[in-house]
């Protein structure tokens, strides 16, 4: 499936741990409370989904080790914007989203006339002091009564064929793994919603790379080729962007003495990432790194380089796309990025 990727080579990063990078790739700054890339689309573009958030996030655990702890709600918050931007998570195990079923003893009925209940008090609130975050609460309940009729929907894969099954692999059966994921990613597409993220952790091989990395691989390998594939055979690449990446790269050296089971470093001096469908051209490599893949030599791609043109994919100006706060217009890439045209079709 390479002839549908676009791979650049030439990612670069000023981050050098976990949580700062993650959080530098995720809202366009190092240090938290700024809104991340799901929420700032929510914003800029809205939903297409009546009953579903415009942004889900969902996570799987690699089969390796995971040192990354540090993965916090902030990845896919709202920060300053509106809370009803912020990303969903739903859960692997039990319910999808806590509280989607109603305790024993409450209706659907009941349920609604209590909801417009607190819609009469937040009115009354807002009008008296004028808050907007109450808008964003009434709108967050409304969504939490609608998503309890189209979450178990959404979750339940018994109208998946077996070929579909047999295409995502055989763990794509097991709620929480990362090919389950990708098939409920799929199913979020087709629905409207605006925004999915998958996280795949487990990926910091420091030592014990070579036990770990073929493990890692077959957690992800077979269902990222299948959504990109299933995506393209139900008509759905070319309006859907897939992006898949890492908040940087390893070094190209051992770590940990000349041992057999050695580990590589953080290194964010260069690293690759693959994109495919909406906007990018397929069957492209951008960018070189010098003989030792330790710096870049050709196109450098910055992270507030890849947001712009994520963004500009999305038919969203990265330049114009602002909210002022504490009396300035912050934007996902600060004061930087250039889209990179080369890779766009």
């Amino acid at each position: 499936m390479i002839d549908k990727l676009c791979l650049i080579r030439s990612m670069h990063t000023e981050a050098i741990n976990h949580d700062p990078a993650i959080t530098f790739i995720q809202t366009g700054s190092q240090q938290p409370g700024r809104a991340s890339f799901g929420a700032w689309l929510s914003y800029g573009l809205g939903s297409e989904a009546d009953d579903l958030p415009s942004f889900v996030v969902m996570l799987s655990q690699g089969s390796g080790t995971d040192s990354n702890q540090g993965l916090l709600e902030r990845l896919w918050g709202s920060g300053f914007l509106p809370s009803s931007h912020q990303g969903v998570k739903l859960r692997s195990g039990g319910d999808p989203v806590l509280y989607l079923n109603d305790p024993p003893g409450v209706s659907r009925q009941l349920r609604r006339s209590m909801l417009d209940g607190l819609a009469g008090l937040h009115t009354l609130q807002r009008e008296r002091n004028g808050d907007p975050e109450i808008d964003s609460r009434v709108a967050q309940y409304e969504m939490a009564f609608r998503m309890q009729a189209s979450v178990p929907e959404l979750t339940e894969l018994s109208g998946e064929s077996a070929a579909t099954f047999d295409h995502y692999g055989p763990d794509s059966r097991k709620p929480g793994t990362f090919a389950a994921n990708c098939l409920l990613a799929r199913r979020l597409v087709e629905r409207g919603v605006r925004f999915v993220q998958l996280y795949h952790r487990g990926w910091d091989q420091h030592n014990n790379l070579m036990s770990n990395i073929p493990k890692q691989c077959r957690d992800i390998d077979q269902p990222q080729a299948a959504l990109v594939e299933d995506l393209a055979a139900r008509g759905l690449l070319d309006e859907t962007l897939v992006v898949w990446a890492g908040e940087f790269g390893r070094t190209v050296y051992g770590q940990g003495g000349l041992v057999e089971d050695y580990g590589r470093d953080h290194h964010g001096r260069c690293f690759s990432i693959w994109l495919a469908g909406g906007g990018v051209k397929p069957g492209v490599v951008h960018g070189m790194t010098d003989d030792y893949g330790y710096n870049i030599v050709q196109d450098p791609v910055h992270i507030h380089d890849l947001n712009a043109t994520l963004l500009h994919c999305l038919a969203v100006d990265h330049e114009r796309l602002t909210y002022r706060f504490r009396g300035r217009d912050y934007r996902l890439t600060d004061v930087h990025g250039h889209v990179v045209k080369g890779i766009l079709a």
